[in-house]
């Protein structure tokens, strides 16, 4: 048993033992960094924000556009022309409202998948093949042709009409009139009342009699309900088809459940319809494809044999507009396509000149911090690690708020897209810098950097002439391709090309300038253009980031605006030679204008010249040997007015000297205008030409023109005689019935006076047209607003990216240039020598970049012009072609100078006015 030691006497303070180690936490290194430059911090999420919130609503805003744009597209063609129509035969056993009930419902059952229906506005019921005549005497009968009926079953009539009289009908027992319901204006127009017995006349189904026991209203006429349904809610004018064309009345009565039986035997047959309105609302462009395929297989691929066979109608048959339309819808979008991407597309590459300029500037700031972190150890897997980490708390935030941000400001069902560009932008935010501080830490490679330099920009210059020269040679994909790259990519080429070119011509040229301001007496210019020589990269070193940002964004904003110039152009010269002036007015067939209106209209303000015509499309033309021609189009006008008309239109311009003189002598010949189908037959000798009031004249062709304003769009055979020598002749001639005019022509306010001048019988028979209705019906389309909506954003969000551009080179360079200006302070230079000086060092390159923007955006217009097609943002087929136009291009160019002139005037009234001792330091290395 061993004894323990003797502890300590009583009383005594035992000796220190060891002293545990320290334990020390490491400092957390995101939280330092973002405390120690919490302002960069904020700038750079801020940055990432609206990145990410223009390339996250971007695709939804597209989406969202086409999308209305097809729905527009589809109401445009009509009430009925998105909808399903099927129909058939009566059945043979019996007719009833419930069978024709439960085919809609089987019709109804098969659709949903791809597109939906309007709930509740299915049409269905039956109409009589054919319409009998009525042998009443006390119905009106123009022309002697009496009054033509129909009859009708529709399901759904009163739930869209309300009782003026009477009530609705039932059956009829056999032997009685059947009993039917007609529409109140058509008993006005007939004088038909309730109780009234209309008698048919006797067909091969045996006489027949209709009783009117009701008088119905439509709710709304306007409803799509009676889109397609034949005189139901009133009297039609019809027009007999026979020798002499005779007028007469048509309408349609209808019956209850109860007498469809009767409408069989009244129309020598009856056919069952449903018409099933497809839901537009519900329409989106991305699902158009799969969409385009269920209506296909309803109209006439297995879905419709399916209904056939579930209805137990094997004569059931579906047709739709819907198919084409798509199509055509498609085409549409895809022929704008290419041209609304160009905004974008420069709005991308100056938002990724701006990411490479902050991670640069970033990196200069940084750079010693970085390398001394590598001197002391630290490997470059875990540096780049921890600047991950500081990336990712100042961007991942911002960026998740500016998708969320998109997604609910610009709802559309598709995600992916949005989603993909906001991943993208994110990840390049992320890794700009890190990737900025890699080349930082790499070995310095010296003199090989500038062989490299030369190298890409060759190949850039290569890359830049194929583009151009694949466009001019095949021109852009055909409509229907989608985007096409070369289109994008040409004008961004040039632009690059252009701030590489810039970037290599501009030292020297600033260095002679130098040269030549340092023979002067003053020392501002030669310092400002010495340093503009070596370049604001930051230390002095030449930077093409700024000037590629700044020619970026000019011309893509001079580009777009080129071409949205030209399209209003294109389309005021479209419309007008639609309307064959910039207003018309044209009479009834077979009437004339009243004088007291030409006189009027062409005394209206705003109309520079006015000039009646008179036109006649009954016309022939016999040759010196009584050959005949086909019937032709003769216009008698003023030749001189006539003439000026042509050129303002852009149409038929001819020489009026032509048509001086006239026929002093009776059977003297007329100098005449022909057509170029008829030129070609034109002979020397003249030719007899027969009006069709039974006037003869003779023509002698003295030129020939390609179209005429009189008649916009036609292609017949015309003749153009002159006024004087015909109205000696043809007394009608005198009463014209076209009215042209030119000058900024208001519409409301020619109407206006239409309805002043003559009465309203008269008004409404007349047909008046506006060059300025028509060039708005044309860009009312949503897909051409939709298209100069974005490139107008995407002109704004280019010109702030550039000017952030502009800031942050200033920003790299200011460090340097405000010690310099604090050394040249000690040396007498006053505070407004050293703002003047900032200016002469920094505003040369804006003002260059902007310069050769304006140049490089006419480059592009050049280059590209004659390949681009402007008919999908018209509205209407135009001319291949687009042309350089001075004055958009010109206002985008000043406008982007004039703002960075003004960023560069802010930043040089910060900087000149810093303290010396702020920027004067012991041991300073700048």
């Amino acid at each position: 048993m061993t004894t323990p030691p003797p502890g300590p006497p009583p009383g005594t303070v035992p000796p220190p033992g060891p002293v545990p180690p320290r334990r020390t936490r490491p400092t957390p290194w995101v939280r330092t960094r973002l405390r120690a430059t919490p302002t960069a911090s904020l700038l750079a999420a801020a940055l990432a924000f609206v990145a990410v919130l223009l390339a996250a609503g971007l695709p939804r805003a597209l989406d969202r556009g086409a999308d209305q744009a097809l729905r527009d597209y589809l109401t445009d063609k009509g009430p009925t022309a998105a909808s399903l129509y099927a129909t058939a035969g009566p059945r043979p056993a019996g007719r009833s409202a419930g069978e024709l009930d439960s085919v809609l419902d089987v019709l109804r059952a098969r659709t949903g998948d791809g597109f939906g229906l309007v709930p509740g506005a299915e049409v269905h019921g039956s109409l009589g093949l054919k319409t009998r005549s009525l042998t009443n005497p006390e119905l009106p009968q123009p022309e002697a042709v009496p009054v033509a009926l129909g009859l009708g079953y529709l399901k759904q009539a009163p739930e869209h009409t309300r009782l003026a009289a009477g009530r609705w009908p039932d059956g009829a027992a056999p032997g009685k009139p059947v009993e039917v319901a007609l529409s109140h204006r058509a008993a006005e127009t007939l004088n038909v009342r309730v109780g009234t017995v209309l008698n048919a006349a006797p067909s091969v189904t045996g006489a027949a009699s209709a009783e009117v026991v009701g008088l119905y209203e439509a709710a709304d006429e306007a409803d799509p309900y009676w889109g397609d349904l034949p005189c139901v809610t009133h009297a039609c004018l019809r027009v007999y088809p026979a020798k002499l064309p005779k007028n007469y009345w048509q309408t349609f009565a209808l019956v209850g459940a109860g007498g469809l039986e009767r409408l069989v035997q009244w129309g020598g047959g009856a056919t069952d319809f449903w018409r099933l309105p497809v839901d537009t609302g519900s329409l989106h462009v991305h699902e158009l494809p799969e969409t385009r395929r269920q209506v296909a297989a309803y109209v006439s691929g297995p879905t419709a044999t399916q209904l056939m066979q579930d209805s137990n109608r094997n004569d059931l048959r579906i047709s739709s507009r819907l198919p084409a339309l798509f199509e055509e819808a498609e085409a549409r979008r895809q022929a704008a396509a290419p041209l609304t991407a160009i905004g974008p597309a420069g709005v991308a590459g100056v938002a990724l000149v701006v990411f490479c300029l902050a991670a640069a500037l970033t990196g200069d700031r940084r750079e010693t911090e970085l390398v001394l972190l590598l001197a002391r150890g630290g490997s470059r897997p875990e540096i780049l690690r921890r600047l991950l980490g500081e990336s990712a708390v100042t961007v991942l935030p911002g960026a998740l708020l500016a998708t969320a941000l998109a997604v609910s400001l610009l709802p559309t069902p598709r995600l992916a897209p949005a989603l993909l560009a906001a991943a993208a932008t994110t990840l390049f935010a992320l890794l700009a810098f890190p990737v900025r501080a890699l080349v930082l830490l790499s070995p310095r490679r010296g003199r090989p950097a500038a062989r490299r330099r030369l190298v890409g920009e060759l190949l850039v210059f290569a890359a830049t002439a194929a583009a151009v020269y694949e466009v001019r040679s095949r021109g852009i994909a055909p409509a229907g391709q989608g985007v096409d790259p070369l289109l994008i990519a040409a004008p961004l080429l040039l632009a690059l090309s252009g701030g590489l070119l810039l970037a290599r011509i501009q030292p020297p040229l600033m260095g002679a300038l130098a040269r030549s301001a340092g023979r002067g007496s003053g020392v501002i210019g030669f310092l400002g253009l010495a340093r503009a020589a070596r370049g604001t990269g930051g230390r002095g070193r030449p930077s093409v980031l700024p000037l590629v940002a700044l020619l970026l964004a000019v011309t893509t904003a001079g580009f777009g605006a080129n071409v949205l110039t030209a399209v209003d152009g294109s389309r005021a010269q479209a419309a007008r030679q639609s309307v064959g002036g910039d207003a018309r007015i044209a009479a009834a067939a077979g009437d004339s204008l009243p004088p007291a209106l030409t006189e009027a209209a062409t005394a209206l303000s705003g109309v520079r010249t006015g000039l009646p015509v008179w036109t006649d499309s009954e016309a022939f033309l016999f040759g010196a040997g009584g050959q005949g021609s086909p019937r032709i189009t003769v216009v008698v006008a003023d030749p001189v007015a006539y003439a000026e008309l042509a050129r303002a239109v852009g149409r038929g311009q001819f020489d009026p000297g032509l048509l001086a003189g006239g026929a002093a002598a009776a059977n003297a010949p007329v100098p005449a205008l022909f057509s170029k189908d008829l030129a070609a037959k034109a002979t020397e000798d003249g030719y007899r030409l027969r009006l069709g009031g039974g006037e003869e004249l003779r023509a002698r062709p003295v030129g020939e023109f390609d179209g005429t304003p009189a008649l916009p769009g036609a292609g017949a055979a015309t003749i153009v005689l002159p006024a004087g020598p015909v109205l000696a002749h043809v007394s009608r001639a005198a009463k014209p019935n076209l009215w042209f005019g030119l000058g900024p022509v208001a519409d409301a306010r020619l109407r206006a006076l239409v309805r002043e001048t003559v009465p309203a019988a008269v008004a409404e028979r007349l047909l008046i047209q506006t060059s300025e209705a028509t060039a708005a019906e044309l860009g009312r389309d949503p897909l051409q607003a939709a298209a100069g909506r974005i490139f107008w954003g995407s002109v704004a969000a280019s010109a702030v990216f550039a000017l952030l551009a502009l800031l942050i080179t200033l920003a790299r360079a200011a460090p340097e240039r405000a010690a310099s200006l604090a050394r040249l302070r000690t040396m007498g230079l006053r505070p407004r020598q050293g703002i003047a000086l900032i200016l002469a060092e920094a505003l040369p390159q804006a003002v260059a970049a902007a310069c050769g923007g304006g140049l490089l955006a006419a480059a592009a217009v050049a280059l590209l012009g004659p390949a681009v097609d402007l008919s999908a943002l018209v509205g209407t087929a135009v001319p291949t072609g687009l042309r350089v136009l001075p004055r958009p291009l010109t206002t985008q160019t000043l406008a982007l100078a004039a703002l960075a002139v003004l960023a560069v005037l802010a930043e040089a009234a910060i900087s000149g006015r810093r303290q010396i001792t702020t920027e004067l330091r012991a041991g300073d290395s700048r």
